[in-house]
């Protein structure tokens, strides 16, 4: 949970400049928040919310709500232990920050930043001032993804739920039932009122790279054993043709991941430039085995290649 409020931190951040002062709000749909646990020292389970709502204001402020009544659990009566116990029928959570935005304002579309940042996390009475590194990404000029970089963890302690897990354990004759939960979340910011209908009617340009296609084809070698550039012939890879312009992740006839599909990253130079140095870091969780090009100069020939064989 501390990391949700983290990551509501940085998207303020972000989205909250002059340019464009804006309020953000959360896209449930696309966004995700988990925590595991593990039982009798060996068995480990993944957890999450399905409700979530939020947004941040132009002047920085940021609040998350966590419907507790979501937690998903995969088992039923778990879920409403949880409720009833852990959470004492709370209903929500709330997730507060307000923040300095100059450490991120500058973010263009394509880039990412690691942002520490200072929050609050209200649960049924308890309140519990977290930090975290956050992995921010400039989604496109209307969307902005906020994910942990790293597993955070909670004291069950700090928030005030030790007596409901003690709960759970008698209920379920368990031994032990840790103490320390791993907390993980991606979150999905878009902005909100004419400022994104103006900059989503806008046209999408294919900015030109000062890179050298003929080297990058040598470099697209690499690439092309998962990926072809052949219209509709996809492989390990979706194929690249028309990458230019295209939303991630929705070419038809090809079976993505789920981050990918709910990036919202729309390619173009910066966006390929951002995801082709690191795959994994730009977007966490998507099957792509690819480390990435170290090489800048790599990356760019690849992109002069591909502007040059699939444009937009």
């Amino acid at each position: 949970m501390k990391l949700l409020l983290k990551a509501v931190t940085i998207a303020s951040a972000i989205v909250a400049t002059q340019a464009l002062a804006e309020t953000w709000t959360l896209a449930p749909e696309s966004s995700h928040l988990a925590y595991g646990t593990i039982k009798k020292d060996t068995v480990g389970e993944v957890n999450s919310f399905t409700g979530l709502s939020g947004q941040v204001t132009p002047d920085g402020q940021a609040e998350i709500q966590i419907d507790l009544t979501s937690v998903e659990t995969n088992i039923d009566i778990r879920n409403e232990r949880m409720i009833e116990h852990v959470f004492r029928k709370a209903g929500t959570a709330s997730l507060k920050a307000k923040f300095d935005m100059a450490e991120v304002s500058s973010l263009s579309v394509g880039e990412t930043a690691l942002v520490d940042a200072d929050a609050m996390l209200s649960l049924a009475g308890a309140e519990v001032a977290f930090d975290a590194e956050m992995f921010v990404a400039r989604l496109s000029d209307t969307s902005v993804m906020v994910s942990t970089n790293g597993m955070v963890f909670i004291s069950t302690e700090d928030a005030g739920v030790n007596a409901g897990v003690d709960k759970l354990m008698e209920l379920a004759n368990l031994p032990s039932i840790t103490r320390t939960v791993p907390v993980t979340a991606r979150l999905i910011f878009n902005m909100d009122g004419e400022q994104a209908a103006v900059t989503s009617a806008a046209p999408i340009a294919v900015a030109a790279v000062a890179g050298d296609a003929k080297a990058g084809k040598k470099v697209f070698r690499k690439c092309s054993a998962c990926h072809k550039l052949a219209e509709n012939r996809h492989s390990v890879g979706p194929s690249l043709h028309g990458i230019f312009g295209a939303t991630a992740g929705q070419a038809a006839g090809f079976r993505y991941s789920s981050p990918l599909k709910e990036s919202g990253i729309v390619w173009n130079a910066e966006t390929l430039t951002t995801f082709l140095s690191d795959p994994r870091g730009t977007i966490p969780g998507n099957r792509m085995q690819f480390p990435g090009l170290r090489n800048e100069k790599d990356v760019s020939n690849l992109i002069a290649y591909l502007q040059a064989e699939t444009p937009g």
